[in-house]
């Protein structure tokens, strides 16, 4: 085995897989931005389709993650960073050959996970909230109105069950929904 690469960001991984061409690309989920990893995956199998993914994930990760990821098996593996470095190079190898890694743990939580009440835009905007971003960025970023940002804030809050937006955000986290 031999390591072509390092990178600190998402915006890094589709290039350098194109350039490096590697069998395997492991990619941490630490180092990525919420369900950014997902579209990362997503990426990588459209456009170099030769390469397998192994994604290292926590326990703790949101089970609705889990559970996306999961339906890209065979192309993308699954492990825990609790695993043993044996269990990672076994992971690797398995994947270069073309056959499935999926964690126990993470295909429990990802086949008991329960479908969350929000929309895509929905939980874009409440990731946001919850890493503090006021309202008006949130538009910004996100190319929205201000009414419309309030809007599916005010909705979220409905759909969660909480009286406030940071009891929604506990919610939502809670049940792995973010």
């Amino acid at each position: 085995m031999c390591v072509v690469a390092e990178l600190d960001s998402c915006e890094e991984i589709t290039p350098a897989v194109q350039r490096e061409a590697p069998h395997v690309a492991v990619l941490d989920y630490a180092i990525q931005e919420k369900f950014a990893i997902c579209d990362t995956c997503a990426t990588l199998n459209e456009v170099v389709p030769e390469c397998r993914i192994l994604v290292i994930m926590d326990r703790a990760t949101p089970s609705l993650l889990g559970a996306a990821l999961a339906r890209m098996v065979p192309r993308v593996g699954l492990l825990t960073t609790d695993a043993s470095p044996a269990q990672f190079i076994d992971s690797v190898r398995r994947l270069s050959r073309g056959q499935s890694v999926l964690d126990t743990d993470i295909a429990v939580a990802a086949l008991t996970a329960t479908a969350h009440p929000l929309t895509d835009r929905e939980r874009d905007v409440l990731l946001l909230a919850a890493d503090g971003t006021p309202a008006k960025d949130i538009a910004a970023r996100l190319f929205l109105t201000d009414g419309t940002v309030r809007n599916y804030l005010s909705r979220i809050t409905a759909k969660t069950g909480g009286r406030t937006l940071v009891e929604a955000i506990r919610r939502a986290q809670e049940a792995g929904w973010v």
